[in-house]
């Protein structure tokens, strides 16, 4: 097996050249050298392997300790399978590419590689992701798009706090688990071209989220939950080809909000002729329409209006704000009494639910 050593990571190493009197200091700042020294020794004997586009079926056994490898590049081959001890052995791998080849599954001790930074899976046969992928904590970046996945691990969310991009379009995920709420480092999310019939309701945590890409759910995703226009760092929203029929309100708080791809829907809300004026327009329709400027139902009456319609209330409606406003009900009280008089066990009965919403009248002298 022939390994290509492309080159070798050359770290900076800093030091503080400024003088000290204190032998404390200095000899500090002496084991702090040898610390770098040594972490530098180390690192220049990882290397980076390729053996990408090799039409291989299976990995023959390395001729090099397995730890010693920062990127191995397996991408555009025939693997079937990657085998759990290869895996387990990748101890200081910060970037695995086995994209383009016909895997089925990850190995579940993918867990064990603590220091993996991006991970690239996409183009292949993955059903499921194993859910020891959670232990891969330092994990940034997750590809996995074209497969064949269904669901993501139900508590993915949790435990990737360090990711920041994720990519699973082409796949076939109805829906998105609630944990990737918690990815508050996450920027991008990729979930495109899939089946999702719905998002997680909570997506106001994801508070560094910059792009958004939901289109091409075709007919399953009809519906935005409320929290996507909480997400105060986006920068472009595409939820084009999907049967979505009004966007929420709350886009209009998006601020940082640049790119909207909405065609290829039966958009009712916002009309098209306040899409045709441009994302500014369509921003300012959402934002009116939230602090109420644009009602799509009636006014809502209000509960004592309905109590004097009914005749709960013996009072006079005011013909002066009645001829204002038909929609505004005023009421006067027939007569004052004092609230001693109210409490007193003569009236009480008066304020029973009963009798408050019967339609007879018990407030008359």
């Amino acid at each position: 097996m022939m390994y290509e050593q492309q080159h070798q990571i050359q770290p900076q190493m800093r030091m503080d050249m400024r003088k000290n009197n204190s032998s404390n200091n200095n000899s500090r700042l002496g084991a702090g050298v040898a610390a770098e020294k040594r972490k530098s020794i180390e690192e220049e004997k990882l290397e980076i392997v390729d053996l990408s586009g090799l039409s291989l079926e299976c990995l023959p056994n390395p001729s090099l300790n397995l730890a010693t490898i920062c990127k191995l590049d397996l991408s555009n081959n025939n693997l079937q399978n990657i085998p759990e001890s290869l895996t387990a052995r990748l101890l200081n791998v910060v970037v695995l590419d086995v994209h383009s080849n016909q895997l089925k599954s990850l190995p579940n001790s993918i867990g064990c590689l603590s220091k993996l930074k991006v991970l690239n899976v996409s183009g292949n046969l993955i059903e499921s992701l194993p859910k020891t992928i959670e232990n891969c904590r330092s994990l940034e970046e997750l590809n996995a798009n074209f497969n064949k996945l269904s669901k993501l691990p139900d508590t993915i969310g949790f435990e990737l706090i360090n990711l920041k991009k994720l990519s699973v379009n082409s796949n076939k995920l109805v829906l998105l688990p609630r944990s990737l709420s918690h990815l508050t480092a996450l920027r991008v999310l990729d979930a495109r071209l899939n089946c999702l019939r719905s998002l997680p309701e909570d997506l106001e945590n994801l508070i560094n989220l910059e792009v958004l890409n939901i289109s091409q759910n075709f007919q399953y995703l009809d519906t935005l939950p409320y929290s996507i226009g909480l997400l105060l760092s986006l920068v472009e929203l595409d939820v084009s080809y999907n049967k979505i029929t009004t966007l929420p309100d709350s886009l209009g708080c998006l601020k940082k909000l640049q790119k909207l791809s909405v065609e290829g829907n039966p958009m009712v809300s916002p009309p098209m002729e306040v899409f045709e004026q441009g994302l500014h327009a369509v921003k300012k329709y959402l934002s009116e329409k939230m602090n109420g400027g644009h009602r799509s139902s009636p006014k809502k009456k209000s509960w004592v209006g309905k109590l004097v319609k009914y005749g709960t209330f013996n009072g006079h409606r005011s013909s002066s704000s009645a001829s204002r406003d038909p929609e505004r009900e005023g009421f006067f009280m027939p007569e004052y009494r004092p609230i001693d008089g109210l409490a007193s066990p003569r009236y009480m009965g008066m304020f029973s639910p009963r009798r408050l919403f019967s339609p007879r009248n018990y407030f008359s002298g």
